[in-house]
């Protein structure tokens, strides 16, 4: 009996995939997007690249621009309702522009308020700051960044990943192994998002 319901909860469980949601624009660092994507899809989650305006964005990689990436949907198409976490790609350009953007900052705060996996690597924290959602967190980014999110109320710690409740930083892409470990067991272990 204790088998089959286990089975079946199994069943369940694999046929709805948690849904991450990755918020980028044009001059997202590269391996910050391309890395999360890629783990967060092996791990079996189903993962979309949401940008204000599509149909792709362009990344950064060393000191130039980058590849171009397929954005899945825009922002004006989807609710936070319908993902279960939100990973927050770094770079200069791309958090520096997305917090100029209300719509893309509600949709943060809206992780924040619902408690979701909220994660921000590099230049990203910036965004938690804008959103409200560094405030009286333990925080991590590059380190330039970490005045902003002092002023913003956080506590920065110069750690490769730092984890607070549901809200995951680290500081650069030689961070991101570290970075998407947390991720991954942090989506898995929240609660999924109702159908």
């Amino acid at each position: 009996m204790t088998q089959t319901s286990t089975a079946t909860a199994s069943t369940s469980t694999a046929s709805t995939p948690k849904r991450v949601a990755i918020l980028a624009t044009h001059g997202f660092e590269q391996s910050e997007l391309m890395e999360p994507l890629q783990q967060l899809k092996d791990a079996g989650f189903t993962v979309q690249v949401v940008a204000p305006e599509g149909p792709s964005i362009r990344g950064w990689k060393g000191k130039d621009w980058g590849d171009n990436v397929d954005v899945d949907v825009e922002l004006s198409q989807v609710s936070p309702q319908d993902y279960d976490a939100l990973v927050l790609p770094g770079g200069v350009i791309n958090p520096d522009s997305l917090r100029t953007n209300a719509e893309a900052v509600a949709f943060i705060k809206s992780f924040d308020q619902a408690g979701k996996p909220l994660a921000a690597v590099c230049h990203g924290p910036w965004l938690l700051a804008e959103a409200g959602a560094a405030k009286g967190r333990k925080v991590t980014s590059w380190p330039s960044v970490q005045t902003d999110l002092r002023n913003a109320g956080a506590h920065w710690e110069d750690a490769e990943v730092v984890v607070d409740g549901h809200v995951i930083t680290s500081r650069k892409p030689d961070d991101l192994p570290a970075f998407c470990s947390a991720v991954i067991d942090a989506v898995k272990q929240a609660t999924p998002r109702a159908a």
